[in-house]
Formats: C-alpha cells, sequence, structure tokens
C-alpha cells in the first residue's frame, strides 16, 4: 500500500504535497489504470488532513484527467491513451494464446452491427496499415516550460526503440500535426490529457508511458542522516520542482536539498562543493562527474553519485515496441 507522507509544518499547501505524491503514484504506476483510490476516510486517517481537503484535491485530479469518479463506487485512476480501447494482436495463435479470444470477441462485436466478413477483414487490415504507417514517425512531446522532460524522453527512447524521433514543444503539436497523415504521439502520462486533447480531433494516437517507480532512490532518502546535503540534477526543471516537494514530504526540515538543471553550471558547480549525495538521471550523470572533477582541488570529500534507472518504466518500453511493431 502507498504510504503518503504531509509535512504540517511546510511551506507547500498540504493539498499541493498530497496532490504531487498522488500524481507521482499514478505516473509511475503504483496506481495502475482502473485502481480505486482510497477513500477519503481512510487517507484521512492516513495524512492527518481534513476529509474536505482530500475532496479537493481528488476534484483537481479529475479536472486534469488523471481520474474519474464512478458514481456510488469510488475514484479510479482513468484509462487514458490506447489502454482504453481493445488492441488486435498478431493471428499466430499459437506463439499469442489469448490472441484467438480477443480476435474473435472483437470480429463477433462487428458482426453484430450488421458487418459482413469482407467487411470486417477490411477493416483490420485498414486498422493495421494505419498503425504501421504511424508507426513511421514518433512525436515526444512535452510542455515548452518542461521541454527537458521530452529532451529525457526523447533520449531513452531514441536508445531503447533505436529509430529517429522527433521531440515537439506541446504547444506546436497542433501545427507538426497539421502537417503530417499519419503518427504516433507519445507524452509522459502527466501531460497526457493536453496532448490527446490536440492530437484526437485529427485522428492521431497517443501513447502515455509511465515512469520509474524510482522506489531504491526514496528508500535511500528515507535513510539518509539528519542534516545531509542532497544534490538532485536532472534535465527537466518539472521532475526537479516535483521531486522536491516529495522529498520534503517525506524528511520536512531534516535535509537540505539543492537542485539543479545540467544547463545552470553555477548551482551545478556549487552543488558539487557541498552536497554529500547527489542524485542524477542517466542524461545527466556524466555532466554530474565532470563537474566534480573539474572542481576536485577545491572539495574536500567528493560527493556520492547515484545514477538512477531510466525515467520511462522498462514496461512502457515494452508496450511501446509492441505498439510500434519494433518486436
Amino acid at each position: 500500500m502507498v504510504q503518503f507522507h504531509i509535512q504540517p509544518d511546510s511551506d507547500i499547501p498540504a493539498s499541493t504535497q498530497l496532490f504531487n505524491q498522488i500524481r507521482f503514484a499514478i505516473a509511475s504506476r503504483q496506481f495502475p489504470p482502473g485502481h480505486r483510490l482510497p477513500s477519503t476516510r481512510a487517507l484521512a486517517m492516513q495524512t492527518g488532513l481534513h476529509r474536505n481537503t482530500i475532496s479537493k484535491v481528488y476534484r483537481q485530479l479529475e479536472d486534469t484527467g488523471f481520474v474519474e469518479a464512478l458514481a456510488g463506487s469510488g475514484i479510479y485512476v482513468r484509462k487514458q491513451g490506447d489502454e482504453a480501447g481493445t488492441k488486435t494482436r498478431s493471428p499466430l495463435f499459437e506463439q499469442y494464446p489469448q490472441a484467438r479470444s480477443i480476435v474473435q470477441g472483437s470480429l463477433n462485436e462487428l458482426l453484430k452491427q450488421g458487418c459482413t466478413l469482407s467487411e470486417a477483414r477490411e477493416l483490420f487490415l485498414s486498422e493495421i496499415d494505419w498503425r504501421l504507417r504511424c508507426s513511421a514517425r514518433v512525436l515526444v512531446t512535452a510542455p515548452t516550460q518542461d521541454i527537458g522532460v521530452g529532451e529525457l524522453m526523447a533520449k531513452e527512447l531514441e536508445q531503447a526503440l533505436q529509430t529517429p524521433l522527433q521531440l515537439v514543444p506541446l504547444e506546436e503539436l497542433s501545427h507538426i500535426l497539421d502537417q503530417t497523415r499519419s503518427g504516433t504521439v507519445v507524452t509522459s502520462r502527466y501531460f497526457i490529457a493536453e496532448a490527446e486533447a490536440i492530437a484526437a480531433p485529427k485522428s492521431v494516437r497517443v501513447i502515455p508511458v509511465d515512469i520509474y517507480d524510482y522506489g531504491k532512490e526514496i528508500d535511500l532518502v528515507k535513510n539518509l542522516p539528519k542534516g545531509t546535503c542532497l544534490g538532485i540534477v536532472s534535465l527537466s526543471s518539472g521532475i526537479l520542482r516535483a521531486t522536491e516537494v516529495i522529498i520534503y514530504s517525506l524528511r520536512g526540515d531534516d535535509l537540505l536539498v539543492m537542485t539543479a538543471q545540467i544547463t545552470d553550471q553555477y548551482k551545478l558547480n556549487a552543488m558539487v562543493r557541498s552536497a554529500q549525495v547527489i542524485v542524477t538521471d542517466p542524461v545527466s550523470f556524466p555532466v554530474v562527474k565532470a563537474a566534480v572533477s573539474a572542481g576536485r582541488e577545491d572539495i574536500i570529500r567528493p560527493p556520492q553519485i547515484i545514477c538512477s534507472d531510466n525515467y520511462i518504466g522498462t514496461k512502457s518500453i515494452n508496450h511501446l515496441k509492441r505498439e510500434l511493431g519494433l518486436e
């Protein structure tokens, strides 16, 4: 069970702390699609917050497209992107035991609607052809204000998929899609609602990717000695902001947290001279090592540098490979 921690003496509003932690749990699949969120009563007992505050956070999550309320049932993590539909797989039934029932179920539904077998075949082939054309162009998108997270996704996916990608600011996505007949948009679950609103009217599919759950890093933060200076380095300003909130929710003022993007050399140099531990993403890792090496003469004790796993979870990468026909 995911545990949420609220620091009552923080300058960050309790509702913001809880919102960020739940959003992280959703984006990292600790709360997968279809998962029922704790009741306001259960969460109030765990966090000490008033149920009205928790209800406000749930409404905010619903407004931003992360969850949906089912009357008389509860609040559930919303299915997004291509998760919401039935997917047709290869006809190699022996290799994929579930494929036969999936294909048969889809075909039966089409026949009930009055399709002939020839028309159903045309529909299946049309969908497959469209997806193959979509696979030829993959667009990674993120808001301009946090284009660093887009760069991080693009670098990781380009390496994992071994295929060219195009990074497009979310604000320019509509214009780019107007110039192409097909493609696949990939984005973090944080930005899925905005991306779908742009892509859906243009009949372009959006595939959300889930982030790594950072379990090892969270355990590290929980066990650091009080007073430790902890540095966080990333390409993304948004990741740094969310990470700072989560760390504060876990430890309050027990730790001194410093953050820096790799483009901010001044902050980075100050960090390598002050921090005992620095956690960095794989893309930023070489830059942090170079900064430590360059300042070695002025550093009494070099910081311990911890490189986290990829920002994107392994399951999401494997899912994306299947959807793009790269497996």
